[in-house]
């Protein structure tokens, strides 16, 4: 009996504690109070609507409470605050920062090649205008008018090497041979005005440039040094152009339609979770960025060779191939030739005479007069002896400063390089390091993980295309190698070719940009958007190698063709020069 009346008190009892809602909606209210209670800030987008303000975006489609998400195609279909509209904008603006993120992180590298090849082609152009400037004063100065009457010889001489530095087709040896077969025309009638010349006489005359020496050992050594110093420089800055222009190109990133969807649901879904200041885990960035770059983590390899291929021209310029050094003394080294043909003239003319057949006489010459009263004073160099006058000018100052100059900028140049070696593999790294993009490798537990704030477990992919055919966030088809990247890939193996020939001393034809179309006037052998895949491996008659390398190391022993000599020859001329 006690038990029945407990019964009827237990029954009894929330009649009058609750005389409101029947009881199957008393069930529902108690079912779902503890899930707000324990969720509440979740199901309020409060902070969404902030995060999604800052973006730029309006706030008329975004949900103060959380909704269902079935209509969501890739965020997880669960409670969202992120309506169809905001997913499709987040996902255009996920897509958009990316872009920008790759940019901005390979930014380094791009000015690298633009910022360099822009000084290095300055000095290249400045020491050339420098080295024809002082040749022609120094000749205007010692030989008068008989060097005007003939100074388009010399300035032909460099407006070649100015054509084959800025991509011209110019074989260097031809067109030295030619130089110093015409100032052997030119001389050879200087040293014997009693006759006339005709065309076919003085051809024949050039054809003993080789034979005779008449310039002594001049031409051959300033060919060896002139064509390995051009062609180092020339490869040099090209190289620094195609670094530039594949650097620029492919930092310059299409994302996929998976890769899009997959930095979408990186960088955007937790504002569709609620959780709009939780970033994504370190881990998981890289397999977003490993699968979103992968075609560009293939461009690493021929790029490191490219750089260190890039390393080894620098140090010839540096060292052995050093352009200062042939560019700065070239007005001396000419000048020798000049007098070496002087004092061998009778010697040279008797031969001449005799391969090439008695001249006929001059018409206003007919006496027996063989060389002007005025030759030997005018057709003279300076006389080491004679004293200065005045003070030295700004001639040899300028040279110095653009020497230093250019010894700095190598050396800057190089560690610049060494810096961008394997940037393509390091890219992902780079950009999940960004504490804008990631919550950093030391926060595993506080993250999003692609679906909720907690550690992400997954494996991180290698690098590569082929190393993504597992990547759990990126869906990226292996079968279909970026066409873009491979035709820049190529780029740099040709490229690489080339540097390695200018490392040997060898010359590789280049495509004739000498019209300056690529507007630094260098060339790349690129079109605007496609670096052409083929290139013509056809070296010019370069100087041996190891001969040549004998050549050049003997006569810088020798003490009237050491560089310290030379430097000292060419101080004294420009003091005198300055002086007189």
């Amino acid at each position: 009996m006690p038990a029945a009346r407990g019964a009827a008190r237990r029954c009894a009892l929330p009649g009058p504690l609750l005389p409101g809602p029947p009881p199957p909606l008393l069930l529902m209210v108690l079912l779902v109070l503890p899930a707000a209670g324990a969720e509440g800030k979740a199901r309020s987008c409060g902070e969404v609507r902030q995060a999604y303000s800052a973006k730029g975006f309006s706030l008329a489609s975004v949900p103060y409470q959380e909704i269902a998400g079935e209509h969501l195609r890739i965020c997880p279909q669960e409670y969202t605050c992120c309506t169809s509209e905001m997913e499709d904008k987040l996902s255009q603006q996920s897509k958009l920062e990316f872009e920008n993120l790759v940019e901005e992180t390979s930014h380094f590298v791009r000015t690298t090649f633009v910022s360099r090849h822009k000084k290095f082609d300055e000095f290249f152009r400045e020491l050339l205008e420098n080295a024809e400037r002082s040749l022609n004063d120094m000749f205007v100065r010692t030989y008068g008018m008989l060097y005007m009457q003939n100074s388009e010889v010399f300035q032909d001489l460099f407006t070649e090497l100015k054509r084959y530095y800025t991509g011209g087709n110019v074989n260097l040896e031809e067109m030295l041979n030619d130089f110093w077969a015409r100032l052997l025309e030119r001389m050879f009638q200087l040293i014997n005005p009693q006759y006339h010349f005709s065309e076919d006489y003085l051809e024949c005359v050039s054809k003993y440039t080789d034979q005779l020496k008449p310039f002594g050992d001049v031409p051959r050594k300033l060919k060896v040094q002139v064509t390995r110093a051009f062609i180092a420089a020339r490869t040099f800055v090209q190289g620094l152009t195609v670094g530039r222009e594949v650097a620029n190109r492919v930092s310059k990133v299409s994302p996929t339609p998976g890769c899009i969807r997959a930095l979408m649901k990186m960088l955007y879904c937790p504002y569709c979770r609620g959780l709009p200041t939780v970033k994504p885990c370190n881990n998981y960035c890289l397999n977003v960025m490993k699968g979103c770059l992968a075609n560009q983590a293939d461009l690493d390899t021929e790029w490191n060779l490219f750089i260190d291929a890039m390393l080894l021209v620098a140090e010839r310029l540096e060292g052995p191939f050093n352009i200062e050094s042939v560019m700065d003394p070239i007005d001396v080294k000419i000048s020798e030739a000049i007098m070496n043909m002087q004092e061998n003239s009778m010697q040279v003319s008797a031969k001449i005479f005799q391969g090439c057949g008695q001249p006929k006489p001059a018409p206003a010459l007919r006496s027996s007069r063989s060389v002007p009263e005025n030759f030997n004073t005018r057709f003279r160099p300076y006389n080491p002896e004679e004293r200065p006058t005045t003070a030295a000018g700004t001639s040899l100052d300028r040279l110095r400063t653009i020497w230093r100059t250019m010894q700095h900028g190598v050396t800057d140049i190089k560690e610049k390089l060494k810096l961008s070696k394997k940037f393509w593999s390091t890219l992902p790294y780079t950009i999940c390091k960004d504490e804008r993009v990631t919550a950093g490798p030391s926060v595993e537990e506080d993250c999003w993980n692609g679906h909720t704030k907690a550690r992400y477990l997954p494996e991180i992919m290698n690098d590569g295309l082929t190393n993504q055919i597992n990547n759990p966030e990126v869906d990226v088809d292996i079968t279909r190698p970026d066409t873009f990247i491979r035709q820049q890939i190529m780029a740099l193996r040709v490229m690489t070719n080339k540097l390695k020939n200018a490392y040997n001393g060898n010359d590789v034809n280049f495509q004739d940009t000498s019209d300056e179309t690529s507007g630094s006037g260098s060339g790349s052998g690129c079109t605007d958007d496609i670096c052409p895949t083929e290139f013509d491996f056809i070296t010019t008659e370069a100087p041996p190698v190891d001969s040549d390398r004998r050549e050049v190391e003997a006569s810088a022993t020798q003490p009237g063709w050491s560089l310290q000599t030379l430097l000292v020859i060419f101080i004294s001329l420009v003091l005198q020069r300055q002086w007189r």
